[in-house]
């Protein structure tokens, strides 16, 4: 297939953009990250910082590759951390507000936590009086709240529902009083993914129902993360329009988390066909690239991602079911059908993979870790980084 510089693809966003770089210039398999496509991101975002009054973080648990922090901390306000490790990158690398929660701390961590934390966001009213003292006692001001779950949530992947019954994350309006919130500054919510302001519009009244008492004694309000603001066809008007009357209305600071918002659409994953296995009527097309490995939301999603020039099954007149080269049986990418027929050796380009790729691969089976490569606005790559056999063993 050759080089696949200047081809359109369709990414999720719906409109047709063009790769700015040589397929044939890199070592497969590869991730790219174009600089100019992030950017455009971060524009956007800004935007809606400037309308809406709310500051927006960096969600690091999608997106962690620090050698971009530069660019994008001139955009944004800081990052948000799920752990010490990621809140201890983001302060050594992105500078800004650093924020953390987790569903439990350990007396093991905190006191590092609080080295390198400005807001900390307690799961329950037990974990804040566990840790409170420590966090008086710290010669650093650091502003506390607690994750409020408000019962509503319209994810509908199960995993990726932080509302379902019986979810360990938040506390429920019947487990709090106003004594549980003394000390505490602010209130955070995660209800949502991969969705638009539509649906916060409709979370927003099941907060203020069930929290909207504890609301006038903050001073912040974390609408957590799952907004995909830089979607073309996502309402950024309605999101101003919801953080402004939340800031008015209480008297708060509003405080968005985006994580794949600000790669969305800026990233790839390169790939090269190794064989052809015939069975059953379905010709598999096995890569250099795993699912399971490389790319996992595509099955804990489950998910089919985009691959520029490839159609649905059976629509172009060669149709490929892509798997994985692991033992795994399920190790399937899924099904693409072509003009032409494929040959071993030919790249293919996977589209949308920035985000929940390089911070959630793996080494199962020792399959090589893919090479980061950065695509910068000027059109040149540089190589991020480049990972071994000692990537592997080093982890086991």
């Amino acid at each position: 297939m050759g080089s696949a510089v200047g081809r359109g693809f369709q990414p999720r966003s719906g409109s047709v953009m063009m790769l700015n770089f040589d397929i044939s210039a890199v070592q497969t398999p590869c991730y790219v990250v174009d600089e100019r496509l992030l950017e455009d991101n971060c524009r956007i975002l800004r935007e809606v910082q400037e309308k809406s009054g709310a500051k927006i973080l960096l969600a690091q648990k999608a997106f962690s590759m620090y050698s971009t922090y530069p660019l994008i901390s001139q955009y944004l306000c800081g990052t948000t951390a799920s752990g010490l490790y990621e809140a201890r990158l983001g302060r050594e690398e992105f500078g800004g507000e650093v924020h953390i929660f987790s569903p439990a701390y350990s007396e093991r961590d905190f006191g590092e936590i609080l080295e390198i934390c400005d807001h900390i966001v307690f799961n329950t009213p037990a974990q804040w009086r566990r840790f409170r003292p420590l966090v008086e006692a710290s010669p650093r001001k650091i502003s506390c709240g607690l994750r409020i779950n408000p019962e509503y949530a319209e994810t509908e992947t199960e995993i990726y529902n932080p509302c379902a019954k019986g979810s360990r994350l938040g506390t429920i309006a019947a487990q709090l009083c106003e004594e549980d919130l003394d000390g505490l500054e602010g209130l955070h919510f995660h209800t949502m993914c991969e969705q638009n302001s539509d649906v916060l519009a409709r979370t927003l009244p099941f907060v203020e129902e069930k929290f909207g008492k504890y609301l006038k004694q903050m001073k912040w309000l974390n609408f957590g993360g799952g907004h995909h603001i830089t979607r073309a066809d996502y309402d950024r008007a309605l999101l101003v329009k919801c953080c402004r009357g939340m800031a008015e209305k209480y008297g708060v600071q509003i405080y968005l988390e985006p994580g794949e918002a600000v790669a969305l659409n800026a990233g790839f994953l390169v790939s090269e066909v190794l064989e052809f296995v015939e069975n059953g009527g379905i010709t598999n097309a096995i890569l250099d690239t795993s699912a399971a490995c490389h790319m996992p939301d595509v099955l804990e999603m489950p998910y089919r991602p985009n691959i520029i020039g490839a159609g649905q099954p059976g629509e172009k007149p060669y149709t490929y079911r892509f798997g994985g080269p692991t033992c795994l049986a399920g190790d399937i990418i899924g099904d693409y059908s072509f003009d032409a027929p494929l040959s071993v050796g030919d790249r293919l380009v996977f589209c949308d993979m920035a985000i929940y790729s390089m911070v959630k691969n793996n080494t199962f089976n020792g399959m090589p870790l893919p090479s980061i490569f950065l695509c910068r606005k000027d059109g040149g790559l540089a190589i991020i980084r480049k990972f071994g056999y000692t990537d592997f063993k080093s982890r086991l």
